[in-house]
């Protein structure tokens, strides 16, 4: 017997050809992993109901009709064809089985109550092993009510004929009749007033794989999926983890200006709203230390199932607090590299830094910028151009591939710009916040993702090399080498060099690179002048107090590294900064004397027992205790 609609709690990875991986992956888990990662639960439509509605009433002979004669390139002749393919889907009703067996599903989820749902698309190509479907087809948020869903369920059929994906099959040369759609009913977490987001099964930028990396903000994933804010960022070590000794070995505060939320509107379309987040909320972290090693676990329990890295989206109710695992599929860039050639790029010169932002990868690009405000000015973009732009959507993939190197204003490390720049292997910046503001069009610009975390858009095309390493034909030495990082941001790429672990990890450099801040400057917060004052506040959001802040980025700095190395020893110095190194932290200039020799001045350990920074070496031990 044909079925054409199935409860997730009777899917398995099996079922891939029915109802899609997204559809799959949620049945499998929902009956596969332990009760204690939360699934919420739902029902998927089958290929054979999507095909079995395109048949009733001739629509599948009419949408073939058209297509036959179809030029995808005449750009306003595929935009009329797709808006009347789409128009007929949503107007023709489904056939009266489908429809019963729709019903019975529905009733079957909402017995306990009526709640909210979320109708996505999960397309299905059995027999196209090089289809990649993903964001082509339109997801709808917050849907009420059997008719309501009914029609978001039409209006997902219908996506699979939007321009984009129509010309994305003719130029892969596929049928249009070989690709089907399952659409998902998933019983929808209250994350528009928690919290939500994307977490990875492995360092996204590196491929690093003892750590799970974890993006949040506040409201619905989407914002972040989409890239539409700079969220939170965790890091986890895995073995730690398992050792029963958790730690989030590192975070970052995102902006996080706005989250999607529910409104009182019930159909497709008018269900959600996006808002500004109160400044409150701005400055703390979306999600508990708690709450991340929580998410950590369900990670490593998903990961360890499926036996590959995994790319996990997930949601904190507002209601119950609870956390819930939304959707999982295989990571497909990091793990998919061998490692044997090792790539570092190295800029050979320096010019003024515009902008800065998250780092997308390693590498360098150079070239001449392009601003596009929106999807309809791609054309603008030619090959081995830096496109800038607010943030991208699917619909701008096929531009990306042209672009030198991506930048925007908006997004995190696992927003949409930054997948498809590591699927595609060139340089992004994303979250720069004003990048389309202070980057001209047409100037050359270099953008840098060679310096950690941190990647920076230099003035003029700058000149950098590339030194290539075949790992596989490194020698055999009789000793052990320890390496020098001071650099935290790149120790989990160094990591993966050959090494006996680190025989120096400086103190000054984490607090060079993660702090910036003179450590008396904190102590004395209620001092310095305003200006200093606040910008020491601004810097330290999201933790207690200044003085707690710098304690814990020393901590999470030196955590890092030893995360990186482990279980190699990695031994610590403490601080060693010059008196002129010193007075280029904020605040400095107050606190730092003018030495003619500062080599042979205030340093090191004459410091560490003078009088006059006994407290600030107190915050260096209480972090390294």
């Amino acid at each position: 017997m044909t079925r054409y609609v199935i409860p997730f709690a009777e899917l398995r990875m099996t079922d891939v050809d029915k109802v899609g991986g997204k559809n799959a992956s949620l049945g499998e888990m929902i009956s596969q992993l332990p009760s204690s990662v939360r699934v919420p639960g739902g029902f998927a439509t089958t290929a054979d109901a999507y095909r079995e509605f395109l048949a009733h009433n001739g629509l599948a002979d009419r949408i073939n009709a058209v297509l036959d004669t179809l030029d995808v390139d005449d750009v306003d002749t595929l935009v009329k064809t797709g808006a009347e393919i789409r128009k007929w889907i949503v107007d023709t009703p489904f056939p009266p089985q489908l429809e019963a067996d729709l019903k019975a599903a529905y009733e079957q989820i909402t017995a306990e109550g009526e709640g909210s749902f979320a109708v996505r698309s999960s397309a299905t190509a059995e027999d196209l092993p090089d289809a990649s479907f993903a964001g082509q087809q339109e997801t709808f948020l917050n849907i009420h009510g059997y008719e309501h869903i009914l029609h978001a369920m039409k209006e997902v059929f219908a996506s699979l004929y939007n321009d984009r994906a129509i010309a994305y099959r003719v130029h892969k040369n596929f049928a249009h009749a070989d690709v089907a759609l399952s659409a998902g009913v998933q019983r929808m977490v209250r994350s528009d007033i928690g919290a939500s987001g994307v977490m990875f099964t492995i360092d996204t930028e590196s491929g690093f794989k003892d750590v799970v990396f974890i993006t949040s903000s506040f409201g619905l994933g989407e914002t972040v999926v989409q890239g539409a804010v700079n969220p939170d960022e965790f890091y986890v070590h895995k073995p730690t983890l398992a050792l029963g000794r958790p730690v989030v070995v590192r975070r970052n505060l995102g902006s996080k200006l706005i989250k999607m939320v529910f409104t009182d509107k019930k159909q497709a379309g008018k269900s959600v709203i996006t808002v500004d987040v109160p400044e409150l909320d701005r400055n703390r972290f979306s999600l508990t230390d708690e709450d991340v090693l929580e998410l950590a676990r369900y990670a490593v329990i998903i990961e360890q199932h499926y036996g590959r890295p995994m790319d996990i989206e997930w949601g904190k109710d507002g209601e119950d607090g609870k956390l819930y695992i939304l959707q999982a599929r295989p990571e497909t860039v990091k793990s998919q590299d061998t490692g044997l050639i090792m790539e570092k790029y190295r800029l050979k010169q320096y010019g003024k830094a515009m902008t800065h932002g998250r780092a997308i990868g390693q590498k360098i690009g150079a070239g001449v910028v392009r601003v596009v405000k929106d999807s309809s000015e791609m054309n603008r973009v030619h090959a081995g151009d830096i496109l800038v732009t607010d943030m991208t959507d699917p619909n701008w993939e096929p531009v990306m591939k042209r672009a030198s190197a991506i930048v925007t204003n908006r997004g995190g490390r696992t927003c949409h710009a930054a997948i498809i720049a590591r699927e595609l292997g060139i340089p992004a910046i994303v979250g720069c916040g004003n990048a389309t503001e202070v980057l001209e069009e047409g100037d050359s610009v270099t953008v840098s993702c060679a310096e950690g975390d941190t990647g920076y858009v230099y003035r003029g095309k700058l000149d950098f090399e590339v030194i290539r390493t075949d790992m596989g034909n490194l020698p055999e030495i009789p000793v052990k080498i320890m390496m020098n990082v001071g650099n935290p941001e790149l120790a989990f790429e160094f990591a993966q060099i050959p090494n006996g672990g680190v025989g120096l990890a400086r103190l000054e450099f984490v607090i060079n690179n993660m702090i910036g801040i003179h450590p008396k400057a904190i102590l004395e917060l209620g001092q310095v002048p305003a200006s200093l004052r606040d910008e020491i506040n601004r810097r330290s959001r999201g933790y207690a107090t200044p003085k707690q802040f710098f304690i814990e980025k020393l901590v999470e700095g030196v955590a890092t590294i030893a995360a990186a190395f482990y279980p190699k020893p990695v031994i610590v110095r403490m601080s060693d900064f010059k008196s002129n190194e010193y007075r280029k932290l904020l605040g400095g200039d107050i606190y730092e004397p003018e030495e003619e020799n500062p080599m042979l001045g205030f340093r090191g350990a004459s410091r560490y027992i003078a009088h006059s920074f006994r407290d600030c070496f107190e915050m260096e031990c209480a972090a390294m205790r």
